[in-house]
């Protein structure tokens, strides 16, 4: 499992459909008003924000990719970064690290919002 994957499964609840894109369906005759299809969005920052109430360590995980990993209590070191950046396709400079911390923590809210949840404009500029 990837360090992304491992970020959605900490912020959605094991009822949440997976944040890989699903296959097309075999049945195209499904009903088009089945009601478990749509799955409802997951406030992001209302998670996030109570994991970190509870958190002893003061996280700023609203802006960083080092705390966001710390409270979701991943490695947050260098090289698992890195291993992050290379997940989501960096073609910066991986040494230039507050570049790419930058980048990698808009990528995840990106990401997050991409897969159902529901995460504020603000969190991914």
């Amino acid at each position: 499992m990837g360090i992304l994957s491992t970020i959605f499964s900490k912020i959605f609840p094991s009822s949440h459909a997976a944040p890989a894109p699903a296959a097309p369906s075999a049945t195209a005759a499904a009903p088009a008003t089945a009601p478990a299809a749509p799955v409802a969005q997951v406030d992001v920052e209302a998670i996030l924000n109570g994991m970190a109430q509870k958190n002893a360590q003061k996280l700023n995980w609203s802006t960083s990719i080092v705390d966001l990993m710390k409270l979701l209590d991943l490695d947050s070191s260098l090289t698992a970064r890195k291993t992050l950046a290379q997940e989501l396709k960096y073609t910066g400079d991986t040494n230039d690290s507050a570049s790419m911390n930058i980048w990698l923590h808009k990528q995840v809210m990106i990401k997050l919002g991409e897969n159902g949840g529901k995460v504020p404009d603000a969190l991914k500029h």
